[in-house]
């Protein structure tokens, strides 16, 4: 399976979720009903002034179009024609890579 993104490295896919995890909880963190100054809103404005974009995924070829939504899921990289130089397990949630081992 294969990252909608054609991340490089095992590296950079861990790095896009993680950031996108981190956009997520200060993004419920701010909007549970804390004051709209509070310290952890302005930090999360200069650390991330824009959200991180969900990574999502693809199964190419004829078996594409029903990946499963939630789960374990395996991927590798970078996307064909290139050779495969990293292999990952990752968890997926609603359609959405929570995850990456």
């Amino acid at each position: 399976m294969y990252t909608s993104k054609n991340f490089k490295s095992k590296k950079e896919f861990k790095q896009a979720v993680e950031a996108w995890n981190a956009w997520q909880a200060a993004k419920v963190s701010y909007v549970s009903g804390a004051p709209t100054l509070t310290v952890g809103a302005v930090l999360a404005d200069t650390i991330n002034p824009r959200p991180a974009p969900a990574v999502t995924y693809f199964q190419p070829g004829p078996f594409g179009g029903n990946e499963p939504r939630d789960g374990v899921l395996y991927f590798e990289g970078p996307h064909y024609p290139q050779p495969h130089r990293w292999y990952a397990q990752a968890i997926a949630k609603d359609g959405v890579i929570v995850k990456v081992k």
